[in-house]
């Protein structure tokens, strides 16, 4: 039995109280507006840090610019990807832009991690050469204030990203982000060179700095991968039963064969719905068309829902509350309730005899 669940842990795909569907203009307005203004902050603190690693001659200082220049190309390639996935579907990608999104977050992750090689390049040269630091204070204030704005850039991001279903955004939102842990890193370094007055801290501090940077970089690549595989999404999958579990009735039996893929914001549903056997084409149309319509009024996502209807056989006659019924074998006892195992796996209809 599907067991129901407050609306809330449904929130990435449900519609919760009486929101409503949002419009897909507006929606990529939103979007876009998010990625130019991270691309203005992104450009606004590399020419701060810069000014801070001239002033300091600190690794740690170099290895957060680093990290701010590819904040830079990360910005510049988010508005490029929220663009290029706000296109509508046309004759050669029938599904729409969407996937350029994971496409978009998986390259971005890859350039985390190429950053952080460098860090740790950078910082084992300066341990084996030794470093001299200079304005120190200076160096701080100055890491301390970009840290903090990066922080409010990547709350701001992420929780666009999510409430309007952009990939993009979201990588972006924490790879700024780590931005932030960068940052927290080198002050805490700094603060520790102050203190002690052991110089050596300084590249100790911006390689600890660079494993975190890998393994955040490491993580964005995995999600995209996924979704650039068509990975299945368990949480969409439970979703997506348990509203088909309480439309089981008028005609529609049961549930079998549901895939559905992600692409960007825009998710596509396929499922073979089981009719009565002696409905029409028209009819059988009629009662899927009905049925996605309403499962989609009740999903907080751009939706393309595709049902197909499926002739019923004798097994299913205990659960067939339809009626008018001059073919059933059995009478009707009670509507299982659907599963997330039967509703992806295909009808395995038996063979009538010839």
């Amino acid at each position: 039995m599907v067991r129901q669940e407050p609306a809330r842990a449904y929130a990435p795909y449900l519609m919760v109280g009486t929101q409503e569907i949002s419009d897909p203009r507006a929606d990529q307005r939103i979007r876009s507006r998010a990625a130019w203004l991270s691309l203005v902050v992104a450009i606004v603190l590399l020419g701060a840090k810069s000014f801070a690693w001239w002033q300091t001659h600190s690794t740690a200082v170099l290895s957060d610019a680093l990290e701010s220049i590819v904040n830079v190309v990360a910005a510049m390639l988010a508005i490029l990807g929220v663009y290029v996935a706000g296109l509508p579907a046309d004759r050669n990608h029938p599904y729409g832009h969407g996937k350029v999104e994971f496409l978009a977050a998986a390259f971005e992750g890859g350039m985390i991690a190429f950053a952080a090689l460098l860090i740790v390049w950078e910082a084992a040269q300066a341990l084996w050469s030794g470093t001299e630091l200079k304005s120190i204070d200076l160096g701080l204030w100055i890491i301390a204030a970009a840290g903090f704005f990066n922080l409010l850039l990547s709350v701001y991001l992420i929780r666009i990203g999510q409430q309007h279903h952009s990939p993009t955004l979201v990588a972006d939102g924490k790879h700024v982000r780590s931005d932030f842990i960068t940052s927290l890193g080198v002050v805490l370094g700094l603060l520790l060179v102050r203190i002690t007055g052991l110089p050596w801290l300084d590249p100790m501090v911006a390689i600890l700095v660079a494993l975190l940077l890998l393994r955040t970089g490491a993580q964005l690549v995995r999600e995209a991968a996924g979704g650039l595989l068509d990975e299945a999404d368990p949480l969409l999958v439970k979703v997506l039963v348990a509203v088909l579990d309480k439309r089981l009735s008028g005609g529609v039996i049961r549930v079998h064969q549901l895939r559905a893929i992600r692409a960007g914001r825009l998710v596509h549903v396929n499922a073979h719905l089981v009719v009565p056997e002696f409905l029409s084409v028209d009819e059988s149309h009629t009662l899927a068309d009905e049925l996605a319509a309403s499962v989609q009024s009740e999903l907080d996502r751009e939706t393309d829902i595709t049902f197909h209807a499926d002739p019923c056989h004798r097994r299913y006659c205990a659960m067939c509350d339809v009626a008018a019924c001059a073919v059933r074998v059995s009478p009707f006892v009670a509507r299982q309730p659907l599963s997330i195992d039967e509703v992806v796996q295909p009808d395995h209809r038996p063979r009538r005899p010839d």
